[in-house]
């Protein structure tokens, strides 16, 4: 009985571990094939540099520079631009990233600039003799006196007025009615007052010195002359501004003065009255710019009842210039403004980021306008834009997918051999401007695809080539022609002697390959563009 229990019981225990060894130890057959899909799907798609991310390979090695190549995962299968940047949730909003739609409405735009508060030149009036004399009393003692119109300014003796006086004396006695008219007119013409001729015809006596008034109210200014003072014909003695009414010049920036026209409302304030606001507008638009400012000057009218403004004053003025046209509209610190380049960094969705190209506007405050690069659907990012923008901006071509998608993936050109790095597959070329990816005029590294033997290319060859553009945003030469001094082309494969190129089948006369799609060739992902 005993043997009995022993036997059940070593059956059931090995029964057990026959189960536990198959089910934890030997891998099932669909365990392997799903271990096996997982492994592939964790793949790298191709290893890159750390520090120059367009150098690619297939397989783990060392950059040009020494270092380790980096792996690549595949990010989802997303087909996505050059520059696409995608982060984690969570990252993002450790970031403290912040988006905003792009807007479209009317913008006001306000001018603020500096003003200088001046006498209205409409209304000032300069004084000057029209005879030599003496300043034989001067009733206005400083500047800035508040006069009216018709008070006295000063009293001149002077002898070629006294000359004049007895003139008309004479004429008048002799009863010489065209004598007495051309003395008549020597008053006038001398600016004796009238009041000082009524009295000579009057009285008939000679006045020994003439008393001039005011001919306006104002305050006095530009005061030249003191009691006594010798004058003459020429000599500014006084001048007479009235204040009722001011102008104020305003100096607008270049890039502004497209928006400023005559009529347009003003505010102005001052820094001693800062509780009060005047309401004014734009009187005249000068023609021409300052060369040392470079700003453009406007005249503003104010009104000036209560003689708060003076000339001379330093006033803060808002030109409100509105424009009426819906415009596109972002937070002005979504803009990344650099000196050769503004961008921004638009969402994507599903934590994908780009940064890319637009042109700027006017900015106004909390907003910018955009006149190109962006949609009326866009959502652009406000904070943390600056760290997206420098991780996108390492391999962003700065354009809208749709944009790069609608471009050629295959173009021909002509360059000059610089150097040949034939252990990288590589060559450094000076290339034409190609205008169907609006590449201009510069120096690039190309790879050059596995089929062509590049051995043959040497430092200041013409070549003829072909450039394919991989899905990975990577650029390829696929199709090389060397150029003779005659300009005859030879096809890089199969040919030893430029001589032979007439003998060439399959060849158009622009150097094409006839009948071989080389755009259509499987290419692996060793493409490198150069630096811009």
């Amino acid at each position: 009985m005993k043997n009995t229990s022993t036997l059940a019981i070593g059956l059931i225990a090995g029964a057990v571990l026959t189960a536990l060894t198959y089910t934890f130890i030997l891998p099932h057959s669909g365990d392997s094939a799903a271990n096996a899909d997982n492994a592939d799907s964790n793949a790298p798609l191709y290893w890159v540099a750390p520090m120059d991310p367009n150098y690619r390979r297939d397989a783990p090695g060392k950059s040009p520079m020494g270092m380790d190549l980096v792996p690549v995962y595949d990010d989802g299968g997303m087909d996505e631009s050059p520059g696409t940047v995608t982060i984690h949730p969570n990252v993002e909003n450790n970031l403290g990233v912040r988006t905003a739609s792009v807007q479209r409405k009317s913008l006001h735009v306000p001018i603020r600039t500096v003003g200088y508060v001046q006498y209205n030149e409409d209304t000032l009036v300069h004084i000057h003799p029209r005879v030599e004399g003496w300043i034989d009393e001067l009733y206005v003692k400083a500047a800035g006196e508040y006069v009216k119109k018709g008070e006295p300014l000063y009293a001149l003796y002077s002898p070629e007025l006294v000359n004049a006086q007895e003139e008309f004396l004479l004429a008048r006695n002799r009863n010489n009615v065209n004598l007495l008219q051309a003395a008549t007119s020597r008053l006038e013409a001398l600016q004796m007052p009238a009041q000082a001729v009524n009295q000579l015809k009057q009285t008939g006596k000679v006045q020994q010195t003439i008393t001039f008034t005011a001919p306006q109210t104002g305050f006095v200014d530009n005061l030249n002359i003191r009691q006594g003072f010798y004058v003459k014909p020429g000599v500014t003695i006084l001048s007479i501004g009235a204040l009722d009414e001011v102008w104020v010049d305003a100096e607008v920036f270049e890039r502004q003065s497209n928006q400023i026209e005559k009529g347009l409302a003003v505010t102005m304030t001052l820094e001693y009255l800062p509780e009060k606001v005047w309401q004014g507008e734009v009187d005249y638009v000068y023609p021409t710019l300052d060369k040392d400012t470079r700003t453009l000057k406007a005249r503003l009218r104010f009104d000036n009842p209560e003689y708060f403004l003076k000339p001379n004053m330093f006033a803060q003025v808002t030109i409100h210039s509105d424009l009426d046209d819906e415009n596109l509209l972002v937070p002005t610190e979504a803009v990344i403004r650099t000196g050769k380049q503004d961008r921004v960094v638009i969402a994507l969705g599903e934590g994908r980021f780009k940064s890319i190209e637009v042109k700027v506007g006017n900015i106004v405050n909390e907003y910018t306008e955009i006149l190109s690069g962006l949609r009326d659907d866009d959502v652009v990012v406000t904070s943390a834009q600056f760290l997206l923008d420098s991780e996108s901006s390492i391999s962003s071509d700065f354009k809208r997918m749709e944009e790069a998608e609608s471009m050629p993936s295959m173009v021909w050109t002509t360059a000059t051999v610089n150097s040949v790095m034939a252990e990288h597959n590589m060559v450094n070329l000076d290339h034409a401007a190609i205008d169907e990816w609006g590449w201009p005029e510069m120096t690039m590294d190309f790879f050059v695809d596995q089929d062509l033997d590049i051995s043959k290319l040497m430092p200041g060859m013409s070549l003829h080539l072909q450039i394919t553009k991989a899905d990975l945003g990577d650029y390829l030469i696929t199709e090389i022609h060397i150029v003779d001094e005659d300009g005859n082309m030879m096809h890089m494969e199969g040919m030893d002697d430029m001589d032979d190129m007439e003998n060439m089948e399959g060849m158009d006369h622009s150097g094409h390959s006839m009948g071989t799609d080389n755009a259509d060739k499987e290419m692996d992902h060793s493409g490198h563009g150069g630096q811009y």
